[in-house]
């Protein structure tokens, strides 16, 4: 794929009915209606075509037996393939059938000779086909890059050959269309994750799919009452969208409105944190794809409250189990254990998870490798988490004795119990580790701004240069004190309070904050002083004189040492970051570097 398609044209559904074998799939129009039947002539060619597909697919899947999926892209999507693969005028007349080949992510390096492999076997048996070959992880980043008219040509493939990712986008794609096209204005994102997007997906996989419904412009019915009358018809069109696809796919579909959404971003709830992080977009009015931004820059963390609103759900546990029946005994005990041990992995540092994550993190991480957690109590969490309730939601566990019950209650009661002094140890030892981050990152930042000195030579200097100058608040001064009284604290084992902690963790954030700032003021001036303007062919370029130069252009980053080398923007702020003042100085030898690269040039001074 070498360009984006301007074109967004909406394949409603297949191209086909149920196989290639009926030849009215190569004269179906953009909307899949189906004309009359074929003559004899045309039945006779696409006979031809047909057993040449059948030999070229049986060389591939024989060849390569890992293919995932080979497919037919259908005519009405040609124009936005021809377009992608920028075929030339005379190769559009052609009218090549564009054939769709996916390889899974592993393959990366055969990749190429893969395809030559596929295109000379295309070659000698003469047909016009156009090969589109792409990795599992190449129709995400379609969808990443918001192409989605390609995505849904290639969901609309006819399947040659699959092992269940064309079958599972097939009735997503399907399934949107039909959302989209009953009430597309409430429709904020439609994502798909799970298996599908995983890798592992076969012909039997649930498609798991997500819907968010903007509901910050309903007036006229509560918001909550539009969910449940958009879910029931998304919901209706699910049965639809399995016949139409033809797949044996089950599509298990969430609805959310946008604002609960928004909620559970912010207090990065397990469930929205994996939607969020495994999801890729069939459709996305412009907020997903920023979420998922903010996800991988690490923006989007769990707070305070929110950890400890995942450990209070296990606090009436007991209670509620009591007297529920035996299938709402089995979902709270399991919601009472999961979420409490989701909040400490957070609380440890580790990303919401999900249910098999958590379960093996719990283990891994407090019983192996902290120990700080007895093995019995990884044993209980995996014996609710997964053998009960798992069991009991794929119909595997049927039924529970009451003594079973009572000794889950207890192992229940017995882990939240135990998981609540964790929380206690592990906050003591996240309190000091914090500490010692703050304390080593401030004083490093002092001592790169005042010299190597003790820490109350370094105090004295920043109230001298920075505080008795109107430079920053004078409170910081008891932000640094506080910091040395604490260290000493943490040395004869006294830990300070945590309101007291949280205070100086606020605190020292903002006088970080304001170090750096006055740091990046002071070398400002340097790193001004090392910027020297050019000018070429009506155009401007930037010159930095750190060490190694820099030419910056035309959104192009260059590096010139004895040569001029390609960069990017991360080391040339990393050359910035540990500029010293020494700049490198324009000879000779720069200046033919200079000419070569952008031709004759004049220097602003």
């Amino acid at each position: 794929m070498a360009k984006e398609n301007p074109k967004d044209e909406k394949l409603e559904k297949p191209a086909y009915e149920s196989s290639l074998d009926d030849s009215r799939y190569q004269n179906a129009d953009i909307k899949g209606n189906v004309p009359n039947t074929p003559t004899p002539e045309q039945e006779k060619e696409m006979q031809k075509v047909r057993e040449k597909l059948e030999v070229l697919k049986k060389f591939i899947t024989t060849k390569y037996k890992f293919v995932e999926a080979i497919g037919i892209i259908p005519p009405q999507a040609a124009d936005i393939f021809d377009e992608e693969n920028e075929l030339t005028e005379e190769e559009k007349k052609a009218k090549p059938m564009h054939l769709l080949v996916v390889l899974p992510d592993d393959k990366e390096k055969e990749f190429n000779t893969i395809r030559s492999e596929i295109v000379k076997e295309i070659a000698e048996s003469k047909q016009k086909i156009w090969l589109n070959l792409f990795l599992t992880k190449d129709l995400w980043e379609i969808c990443m890059d918001s192409k989605y008219s390609i995505i849904e040509g290639i969901g609309m493939a006819f399947p040659l050959h699959d092992k269940g990712i064309l079958g599972s986008l097939r009735v997503a794609q399907i399934h949107k269309s039909l959302v989209l096209k009953k009430f597309e204005k409430y429709v904020y994102s439609y994502v798909i994750g799970g298996s599908l997007v995983r890798g592992d997906a076969v012909k039997t996989s649930d498609v798991d799919s997500y819907i968010i419904i903007d509901d910050t412009d309903v007036k006229r019915m509560p918001r909550l009452e539009l969910k449940e009358k958009l879910r029931n018809i998304i919901y209706s069109y699910i049965m639809q969208a399995g016949e139409l696809a033809g797949v044996k796919n089950v599509l298990n579909v969430q609805v959310y409105l946008l604002t609960e959404f928004w909620e559970g971003v912010k207090d990065a709830n397990p469930i929205f944190y994996t939607f969020i992080r495994d999801g890729v977009p069939l459709y996305d009015r412009g907020g997903f794809l920023p979420w998922k931004l903010l996800l991988k820059m690490g923006k989007i963390k769990p707070s305070p409250e929110s950890i400890d609103m995942f450990m209070s759900m296990g606090d009436k546990t007991s209670e509620i189990v009591k007297r529920r029946l035996l299938d709402i005994v089995i979902g709270d005990l399991y919601w009472g254990v999961i979420t409490p041990s989701q909040a400490i992995l957070m609380l440890y540092g580790v990303p919401p998870t999900t249910v098999k994550e958590t379960v093996h993190e719990v283990r891994r991480i407090f019983v192996e490798k902290e120990k700080l957690l007895e093995k019995k109590y990884a044993d209980i969490l995996e014996e609710i988490a997964i053998k009960y309730y798992k069991g009991y939601e794929h119909q595997k566990i049927t039924e529970v004795s009451g003594k079973d019950v009572d000794r889950l209650l207890k192992n229940t009661e017995d882990y939240l119990k135990r998981l609540k002094e964790l929380r206690e140890d592990l906050e003591k030892e996240m309190q000091k580790k914090t500490f010692k981050e703050i304390y080593e990152n401030t004083f490093k930042i002092m001592k790169s701004l005042f010299g190597d000195k003790p820490e109350q030579d370094l105090i004295k200097d920043y109230e001298k240069e920075i505080v008795n100058k109107g430079k920053t608040n004078p409170k910081f001064i008891h932000t640094l004190n506080e910091l040395l009284t604490i260290k000493k604290e943490y040395g004869s084992k006294k830990a300070p309070s945590k309101y007291l902690f949280e205070s100086l963790r606020k605190d020292s954030v903002y006088l970080i904050e304001s170090l750096i700032e006055y740091g990046q003021r002071k070398e400002l001036g340097l790193l001004e002083k090392t910027k020297v303007i050019l000018t070429f062919k009506g155009k401007h370029a930037e010159l930095f004189l750190t060490n190694p130069a820099f030419l910056i252009f035309e959104n192009k980053v260059k590096k010139i040492t004895d040569k001029v080398e390609d960069s990017d923007m991360n080391e040339f702020n990393k050359a910035m970051s540990e500029y010293k003042g020494h700049s490198v100085k324009v000879n000779a030898d720069m200046l033919s570097l200079l000419k070569k690269e952008l031709g004759e040039f004049d220097i602003n001074l």
